[in-house]
Parts: structure tokens; sequence; C-alpha cells
């Protein structure tokens, strides 16, 4: 039923879209209300950053770097799971397809594969950067209409969890700990279905705008919470960007080893960060068409030796939803870190 979805259907079908939309959202999310707000998961796994609709970039990883099938031949579904650690829409221009892949493969393996929310899973980000068009577009759909895949989809991603812990030893989450986030049992009290609410008024709020929204300083030499201009240009101080010295006061209290973490389009798909203790990995590679950055997957070993897989960008122009200058304008994709740090190979020292 998800091809469904993501053809363009006539006006007479999009009842039936609608349903096969609901069908995939109830099987989904009954996995997902009985699993933890905070996953605990095994090593050794797969661990994909942003993928923002490139739909064929996450064709191009499982092709070279294996596939979450049960297919002997083709899948490493038996050996690895798979994490992902969201912002699985907008942007890139399928959306749709991305989605609907992962949610299939959530039914198919649900302790396997495990979905984590990043800030584009908020139908206040994403009707505004792609997604929305997306549905109108593809579907012939009212993106309002209460039973709009768009909503249904929506409706979904106030369910998805907002970390994993690894084998008690590594924390991922989408943005980061931002100032508030001190203990892992915080994300476990928080409820859900969650929604996101952006012009904060409580420490609940607030911390939930930490794990989807806050970033690293711009190198090891930055501690402490320093605010976040790039995604917080009216100064709200809801977004902060987070020291080295929080990274390991976080890690301490909770007797972990390292973070990992996506939500920054890094150069070379992945980089490190307070000496190593918290890793930033970016799956869609040439974000937005205007970066030429690298995208990586990282695979964790039983003994937790962690190795980045990477693709390049690929001389197929795959398209953007927000593909005219002025649009890009108002809705500019946040820049790689290196163009705001030390030299590149500092990510590597």
């Amino acid at each position: 039923f998800f091809f469904l979805m993501i053809r363009r259907p006539p006006r007479s079908t999009q009842s039936r879209s609608s349903a096969a939309s609901d069908v995939y959202k109830r099987q989904a999310q009954a996995i997902m209300e009985q699993q933890s707000m905070v996953l605990r998961v095994r090593a050794p796994i797969k661990i994909y950053g942003d993928i923002h609709g490139q739909y064929s970039d996450l064709m191009r990883f499982f092709d070279l770097w294996g596939a979450p099938s049960d297919n002997i031949q083709e899948g490493d579904i038996e050996s690895f799971d798979y994490l992902f650690l969201g912002d699985y829409v907008d942007r890139g221009s399928h959306s749709l397809e991305t989605m609907c892949l992962l949610l299939a493969l959530k039914i198919r393996f649900p302790d396997q594969i495990h979905l984590l929310r990043g800030n584009h899973e908020d139908r206040w980000i994403n009707n505004g950067f792609g997604f929305s068009e997306e549905c109108a577009t593809r579907l012939g759909e009212d993106p309002d209409d209460e039973d709009s895949v768009f909503n249904r989809v929506n409706q979904l991603f106030d369910w998805l969890p907002l970390a994993a812990v690894i084998e008690d030893k590594i924390i991922c989450l989408h943005g980061g700990i931002g100032s508030t986030l001190n203990y892992v049992e915080e994300i476990e009290c928080l409820q859900r279905p969650l929604e996101v609410i952006h012009e904060v008024s409580t420490i609940e709020q607030q911390l939930v705008v930490d794990i989807l929204w806050s970033d690293p300083t711009d190198n090891d030499s930055e501690i402490g919470i320093h605010a976040n201009t790039i995604r917080d240009p009216n100064g709200t101080g809801n977004i902060v960007k987070f020291g080295p010295d929080r990274v390991q006061q976080f890690l301490d209290l909770n007797n972990l080893s390292m973070i990992i973490r996506a939500h920054e389009c890094v150069m070379d798909g992945f980089e490190r960060f307070a000496a190593g203790s918290l890793i930033t990995v970016f799956s869609a590679t040439d974000y937005c068409q205007k970066h030429k950055n690298a995208g990586a997957v990282l695979i964790l070993k039983k003994n937790f030796e962690i190795t980045p897989k990477l693709i390049y960008p690929s001389s197929t122009n795959v398209g953007n939803w927000i593909d005219d200058e002025e649009t890009l304008k108002k809705r500019p994709p946040t820049p790689p870190r290196w163009k705001n740090t030390l030299p590149r190979k500092s990510s590597y020292e």
C-alpha cells in the first residue's frame, strides 16, 4: 500500500492513499508505543545521520555497505541493528519514499530497526521545508486536511523516541545535550505523544528543544554554553551550543563513554568533537545542492570500534523542493561545521 502513497494519484484515489497511510501509521505507531522514549540497543549496529529525503543516497549506502534485509546474499539484518538519528524528511525530493521504506523496515524488523526523532519530524518545521509541498504535489492532497498523509505521518512523528543507548556505553540523539540535559532519565520521563513547543515556557519544553536543536561549540577550545546565532537569529536563547566540558560532565554523570549525534552537515560525513567523546554523523550528500559534502554511516562493532563508511555526491541531480534562490534565502541550509571552525583536519587530530 505504500506505493499508493508515493505515486501522484488522481483525485479519485486520494481516499485510498489516505486509508493506506492510516494502516501504515497504525502498525508503526503500535510498535513505537510499546518501546521506550530512550531505546536500549545492542552492538554491532549501523548509525545513520540526516537523510533529508535523499532516498537515492540511502539506496547507495545499502548497495555499498549492506542493507537491512534477511536475504542472506544481500542483507545483514541478522548481524547488525540499524539506528537512524532523525531528519528523514524535508529539503530533498523524496521524503515520501524515505519514510515509506523506513517505516516498512520498522514494521518488518521492530527490534532491529530503530528510528529516532529529529528536529524536522515536527509539523511546524516540515510544513515549510519541503515535506508538506511534496505531499500536496505528488499526492494531490491538502496537507491541512485531517485525513491527509502529511497529517497522519506527523501524528506518527509525535511517537518517535528521542534517544538510544548502545550497550549502556554510547548515547545517540539527534541534536545534543544543550544547557538542560543532565541525566538520561530526564529523557525517559518525557511523555508521548510529544508536541515540540518552540516558544518554551517550561523546563521540559526546553529539554526537548535542547535534544533536537542544540549543537556543539565551534571547536574544543570553546567551553560552556554559547548562543547559537545561526539557528536562533532572533536571540530567544532557546537554541544553544554546548562545549566539550558539558560533554564530559554529561558522560561522567551517566557513566557513558560517548555521544553520537547528527543535525549538522559536516564536510566529510562525520566529525569528532570533545577530544573524540562526541561524533557528528551526516548521511545526506551535497546538502541542499550547495555544499558538496560527503555522507557517512558509522559502523559500530561489538568491541566498540567505529568505522565510518562514506559516499560522495552523485553526478545525477536528484532535485530539491527548495530550489529557487529567493526561497533559499528565506530558508537557508545550515552552513557546514568546517566553515565556522578550525581547519578541517582538526576533526581527526
